[in-house]
């Protein structure tokens, strides 16, 4: 996936930074995914001493950080005066990136970022029937364990990206974007989400698009709108009637398929892990074994 460019924002030729004021030679961990709504980084440092941050004010939207480790300490320096913030594990911050920023980093982080433009806002909020929604509540070190978790569900993608599916990576910047309106929108009380079902001809649409992209190469999106349905709604309406998400369903029908040709050929592994839409035998044998708990070849063996 492509990377977000870097920018050198005023600092000595030497001081290379990223999109966030981060400087690129004190950063560990830098890696990206971009989705059309959602740009997904993942920054992490070891180094002690850190440098200023410091950005312009930018119409690129609001940018959501997650804390993966505590004891991240920072300064911002704000027009008037100035505060300090400790960051525990799964703590967060939201930031409106139409103001400028400025901000000493005292000790190491890890953060999950997640920079979403007005745009993406607004669309996610639509989606979740919450319109008029157009910004975020600014937050700084507060505790938010679910987006903690979700974005957590993304570090593997960010690790391994050639062995990620478009459809999963979908599914949970959708999630993270509409709890985002639910929770930071600024609407008071929200409608309540009503159940809802695909019809029977919806169910078999989805899942004739899905086998037929078994590598999970097609967004959420794109399986939507052939139902002429919002994301947010197939999303719920598919977990509804089938008792999983998209990419679970999907997830198990890879594996029963593989089960299906471990059992009734002598294909090699990596023959079955292409048929079935992973990668490469490492990453079928990843999959299978933290999903039917033994590992392709083992199973093979034993049935």
């Amino acid at each position: 996936m492509a990377q977000v460019p870097t920018h050198n924002i005023g600092f000595s030729a030497e001081r290379v930074t990223d999109g966030f004021g981060c400087s690129l030679k004190q950063l560990a961990i830098n890696q990206s995914l971009t989705t059309p709504d959602v740009a997904i980084f993942r920054k992490a440092t070891s180094a002690i001493q850190l440098d200023q941050v410091k950005t312009s004010a930018s119409d690129r939207g609001f940018v959501v950080g997650v804390s993966s480790v505590a004891g991240h300490r920072r300064r911002i320096f704000h027009e008037h005066h100035v505060t300090t913030h400790d960051f525990a594990e799964n703590s967060i911050y939201i930031r409106d990136l139409s103001e400028a920023y400025k901000a000493d980093l005292n000790t190491p982080f890890d953060f999950l970022l997640f920079e979403i433009s007005q745009a993406s806002l607004i669309k996610y909020a639509d989606e979740a029937e919450l319109a008029g929604v157009t910004s975020l509540s600014a937050e700084t070190a507060s505790k938010d364990i679910v987006l903690a978790n979700l974005a957590r569900a993304l570090i593997p993608a960010l690790e391994r990206p050639e062995e990620t599916s478009a459809l999963f990576v979908d599914q949970m910047t959708t999630a993270i974007g509409t709890y985002l309106v639910q929770r930071y929108g600024g609407q008071q009380n929200s409608p309540p989400v009503r159940m809802r079902i695909l019809s029977r001809s919806h169910e078999d649409l989805a899942k004739s698009i899905l086998l037929e992209n078994l590598e999970g190469d097609i967004s959420i999106s794109q399986v939507a709108e052939a139902c002429s349905l919002s994301r947010g709604y197939f999303i719920r309406a598919f977990r509804e009637t089938t008792g999983m998400t998209p990419y679970q369903w999907l997830l198990g029908e890879r594996i029963n398929r593989a089960r299906a040709l471990l059992r009734t050929s002598n294909a090699p592994l990596a023959e079955v892990a292409i048929a079935c839409g992973f990668a490469d035998q490492s990453h079928f044998t990843r999959v299978f074994a933290t999903v039917v708990g033994t590992t392709p070849g083992q199973w093979r063996r034993s049935s």
